[in-house]
C-alpha cells in the first residue's frame, strides 16, 4: 500500500538529531516554557518575519486565543461577527463560536477553494470586526483587496494558517500577512510535531501579552490573574522537536511542490480534475500540503485507488454549516462547499513520496 502520509519515514530523516536534542530535554528537568520553547518562538518569529510567536497547546487554541485576546481588549464583544470560509475545517469554526462570536460563511473560490475574496464586502454588517482566512491545502489566499477592504472596515485579518507554513504573497509569508495567525503543527502538517502543537505569530505586542496571560490560566503574574484563562502550553519536548524540523521546512515544501508538478504534468483523465495553478515549481504561494483533485465519481474513485493499494483520504466530507455540531446553519445553502464536499478527493503527497510511487499513482489514475 502507498501510504497517504507516511510520518513514521519523515521523521525518521532527522532521528539523530531529534533523539540527542530530547536527550538533552529530558536530563535538563525542565519541560514547560523552557528554553526550548523560548528557542523555537525566536525561530519560529524569524523565519515567518514578524516580531513575536508565542508556543500554545495546539492549532485549534492558537485561534481560539487570538479571538479571545481581541475580545479581552474590548475590540470584539460577544455577537460580533467574523467572516470564515464555508469550504474549511471545523476548527476554523469553532474557534469563533467558543467565544460566544458568530460565523458567517464565504463561498469558496471554484478554482482554489480557497475563500473568494470578491464575495466578502457584501457579507460585512456593522457587527463584522474580522476576517478569518484560510491558507487551504497549503495556498495562500491574499490580496490587495482584502487589505484595502480590512482597512475600509476596521476589520482584524486573522489567518488559519494550520495547512500553510512557508508559502509566500510578494516575498510576505503567510502568518505575515495579516493582524495575527494561528499555526497547527499536528504531526500530519508540513511542520509536524510528535503530538499535538501549535503557535501564534504577530507584530501587535499588546495582543501578545494578553494572548501569553489568556493561555497560561489568565496570568501573567503567578497566582494572580487577571483574566478567566485557559491551559495552553507548548511543551519543551514538541518544541525541541518543531525547532529541528524548522530548518528542513523549505526543502521538504519543495519536495512537496516537485511532486504537485508531477501529478499536474502527468495526470491526465476526462474524470478528474486538478488544482488549478500556472507554475507549481516556482510558485511559492502554495506549499502543498494536500493535493486535492475533484471527480463526480469521487466515491468510484477512491474504492478503485485502494484496490490498487492507494491510499487517499476526503478533505471534507462535510462542510461545516451542515455539521450536527452547528444545527442552526444546517439550513443554509452553500452549494459550492457542499459540491466540494461531494467530489474532492486528496492523493498522496509528502516529502518522501518516491518517484516509483508518484509514478504508479499517476499510472493508475489514468486507467480510471
Amino acid at each position: 500500500m502507498i501510504k497517504f502520509l507516511d510520518l513514521q519515514k519523515i521523521n525518521l530523516q532527522y532521528q539523530q538529531e531529534i533523539q540527542e536534542k530530547l536527550n538533552q530535554v529530558f536530563r535538563s528537568g525542565w519541560y514547560l516554557l523552557g528554553k526550548e520553547v523560548n528557542n523555537f518562538e525566536k525561530d519560529l518569529a524569524q523565519y515567518i518575519g514578524v516580531n513575536n510567536a508565542i508556543g500554545v497547546a495546539n492549532g485549534l487554541d492558537a485561534l481560539r486565543l487570538i479571538l479571545r485576546a481581541y475580545k479581552e481588549s474590548g475590540f470584539m464583544k460577544d455577537g460580533d461577527e467574523v467572516i470564515v470560509p464555508s469550504n474549511t475545517y471545523i476548527a476554523s469554526v469553532l474557534a469563533i463560536s467558543d467565544n460566544n462570536l458568530v460565523p458567517v460563511f464565504i463561498e469558496p473560490n471554484l478554482n482554489t477553494f480557497n475563500l473568494d475574496i470578491s464575495k466578502i464586502e457584501e457579507k460585512v454588517t456593522p457587527k463584522t470586526k474580522a476576517i478569518m482566512i484560510v491558507h487551504l491545502y497549503g495556498q495562500i489566499v491574499f490580496s490587495q483587496e482584502l487589505k484595502e477592504l480590512a482597512k475600509k472596515y476596521n476589520l482584524k485579518i486573522i489567518e488559519d494558517n494550520a495547512q500553510a507554513i512557508g508559502a509566500e504573497y510578494q516575498g510576505i509569508k503567510s502568518g505575515a500577512l495579516g493582524d495575527a495567525a494561528g499555526f497547527s503543527f499536528y504531526p500530519g502538517k508540513n511542520l509536524g510535531a510528535l503530538g499535538d502543537a501549535g503557535a501564534i505569530t504577530t507584530n501587535d505586542q499588546e495582543l501578545v501579552q494578553t494572548i501569553r496571560a489568556i493561555a497560561n490560566y489568565g496570568s501573567a503574574e503567578k497566582y494572580v490573574n487577571k483574566y478567566q484563562g485557559l491551559n495552553s502550553r507548548l511543551d519543551d519536548i514538541q518544541a525541541a522537536v518543531l525547532d529541528i524540523k524548522l530548518k528542513y521546512i523549505d526543502k521538504e515544501n519543495q519536495k512537496r511542490r516537485e511532486v504537485a508538478d508531477f501529478y499536474l504534468k502527468n495526470i491526465n483523465n476526462p474524470n478528474i480534475e486538478l488544482p488549478s495553478i500556472e507554475d507549481c515549481i516556482q510558485s511559492k504561494q502554495h506549499v502543498w500540503h494536500l493535493f486535492v483533485v475533484k471527480s463526480k465519481q469521487r466515491d468510484n474513485l477512491q474504492k478503485y485507488l485502494t484496490d490498487n493499494n492507494i491510499q487517499t483520504l476526503i478533505h471534507y466530507p462535510i462542510p461545516p454549516h451542515k455539521q450536527a455540531a452547528y444545527s442552526q446553519y444546517n439550513r443554509l445553502s452553500f452549494p459550492i462547499a457542499e459540491s466540494l464536499s461531494d467530489e474532492v478527493l486528496s492523493l498522496p503527497i509528502s516529502s518522501v513520496l518516491q518517484k516509483d510511487e508518484t509514478e504508479k499513482i499517476v499510472e493508475v489514475i489514468n486507467k480510471f
